[in-house]
């Protein structure tokens, strides 16, 4: 991945971002508004010695990262809303396997077909619960161009650590937006490769079996090991198993391997946060409005502040309860019904002083909108 300084969109950094991490297989298929993803990574992943497939569907596109992750490449898709739907099934296996990749999922107006070019944040649930079963997963997200950069090798790196699917989620105008990108000389951050196994062949391997540490090496499907991969609750050997015990053990296993380290895991900006008396939380493309407002306020001698989330799962609970403590009011801004908003509640200690402020018909939230709300609830105007 060449270093120098660009004029991108934020799916185009995406891309950067995946390369400069070891992205070797992508599979997809096209879909707005994502779809400059996969157009992009078709001329520049042979280039890097890696592989392009479109795909016939979203399904059929995660099934072939699965795969060529346990074949011991790093490996993502691209979607949006619809797409991200039939992926779900496939998610889950992921989930179950342990099996790293990543998913970028550009968000539009839902559900259905819903407003295929305009922008949403609908998916934040889905994200998290869209796949059946108890679960966790890690979702990030970015409101910059360069930040969408970080945020997508970040995606890697947390796969990699944490042996499971990443989500990042994007929405529309982030990803068609344009601004500088700086792309940093390789090994200038951090870039996590695949722990893979010391056991040597002829001698057991348990692919299913955690170190001290929790991290569980893979050996190459394919490879000079043979071990089982299933969807199915399984041993450390992976093959099937309804034991009790062993159920029980996987499922707190897969949970806690990542909501343990949600302190860990969370990635987050704060904007005069200091001694700020109304907290505005946001995220994606809605923060970027949120901080045009705080800064305008913060000129009129206000004491307004903006945390602004890039993990949204695990949820950064002690993170968003910690920034609210000395907050008279906490202002939660967004392009939903209040997904996000419903999580900060229950973070905070004084949930009745959290208000939505939001707009659903797929145009970007903009300043005004913000301080129109938030007048209404302060009783004055600004």
């Amino acid at each position: 991945m060449k270093s120098g300084e660009y004029f991108v969109q934020g799916n185009e950094a995406c891309v950067r971002g995946a390369l400069y991490a070891g992205l070797k297989f992508f599979a997809g298929y096209p879909i707005t508004p994502s779809t400059e993803m996969a157009e992009l990574l078709s001329e520049k992943l042979p280039q890097c010695g890696g592989h392009f497939v479109q795909m016939e569907d979203e399904l059929a596109s995660m099934c072939a990262i699965i795969g060529a992750s346990v074949t011991g490449n790093k490996a993502m898709t691209a979607t949006s809303g619809p797409g991200f739907s039939l992926m779900q099934e496939a998610l889950g296996y992921a989930v179950m396997a342990e099996i790293p990749c990543v998913v970028a999922s550009v968000q539009r107006g839902g559900p259905s077909t819903g407003l295929a070019t305009k922008v949403a944040q609908g998916d934040v649930n889905q994200a998290r619960w869209g796949t059946h079963g108890e679960h966790s997963i890690i979702a990030l997200t970015a409101s910059s161009v360069q930040d969408v950069f970080f945020m997508t090798v970040e995606a890697f790196n947390m796969a990699e650590t944490y042996r499971t699917p990443v989500i990042l989620l994007f929405d529309e105008v982030i990803g068609h937006m344009r601004e500088k990108l700086t792309v940093p000389e390789e090994g200038q951050i951090p870039v996590v490769s695949r722990l893979r196994t010391s056991v040597r062949q002829g001698v057991n391997y348990h692919p299913y079996l955690p170190r001290e540490d929790g991290r569980l090496p893979m050996s190459d499907f394919g490879g000079v090991h043979r071990y089982n991969v299933t969807g199915l609750y399984h041993d450390i050997w992976g093959f099937p198993t309804e034991k009790p015990e062993a159920v029980e053990r996987l499922l707190y296993h897969l949970v806690e391997k990542i909501e343990t380290k949600s302190d860990e895991i969370a990635r987050f900006k704060e904007y005069y946060m200091d001694d700020a008396k109304l907290v505005f939380i946001s995220y994606g493309s809605s923060a970027r409005s949120a901080l045009h407002l705080v800064t305008t306020l913060r000129g009129k001698g206000i004491r307004a502040g903006l945390l602004e989330l890039q993990t949204l799962w695990p949820f950064p609970a002690n993170l968003v309860r910690s920034r609210a403590e000395q907050a008279r009011h906490v202002y939660v801004v967004e392009m939903n019904m209040g997904q996000v908003c419903a999580q900060v509640r229950q973070a905070v200690a004084r949930p009745d002083d959290v208000f939505l402020i939001n707009r659903v018909d797929g145009q970007l939230i903009t300043p005004t909108d913000i301080g129109r709300v938030m007048r209404v609830v302060e009783g004055r105007a600004f």
